[in-house]
């Protein structure tokens, strides 16, 4: 009785050699999945993989300059809400104010207008002063320059 050995038998190579290259293949797609990525690292291929790395880079500048430019909009939207809080505020106050150019008015009248009007201005005062964003404040005047992207100027 012959014996029969991988080595010997053609339908045990080319089984064995089949199997090697599904192997082959189920480790670049596992690598695959768990990567997420097709080239995975520059021995893949590494051309593709120096392009994807120059991409990767420039999407992460562009986010941060996306995410400087979004708490700009957000530095902005906060300046506007306090410049709206102030217009309303001092349209009330010039109705308080023309109220009490009213010469027909009591003192007790004419001095509820004048407490009006002085909370009034008090209310313009908190509200400026509490327009900040990054404990920056915003509509106070104290602050002369916002920087939200790098620079030269500094």
């Amino acid at each position: 009785m012959p014996l029969n050995s991988v080595n010997t038998n053609a339908g045990a190579m080319i089984a064995l050699q089949n199997l090697n290259s599904t192997n082959s293949e189920l480790q670049v797609t596992q690598q695959r999945i768990n990567t997420g990525k097709k080239v995975a690292n520059s021995k893949d291929n590494g051309a593709i993989w120096a392009m994807a790395k120059v991409q990767s880079t420039t999407a992460g500048s562009l986010n941060a300059v996306k995410d400087s430019l979004q708490r700009g909009q957000s530095t902005i939207d906060v300046a506007l809400a306090a410049g709206d809080t102030v217009t309303d505020l001092l349209g009330k106050m010039k109705e308080k104010a023309l109220a009490a150019s009213d010469t027909s008015l009591n003192t007790a009248s004419f001095n509820a207008l004048v407490s009006d009007f002085t909370s009034l201005r008090d209310q313009i005062t908190k509200a400026v002063t509490n327009a900040k964003f990054n404990g920056v404040s915003i509509a106070d005047g104290s602050t002369t320059k916002l920087a939200f992207l790098a620079n030269s100027d500094g």
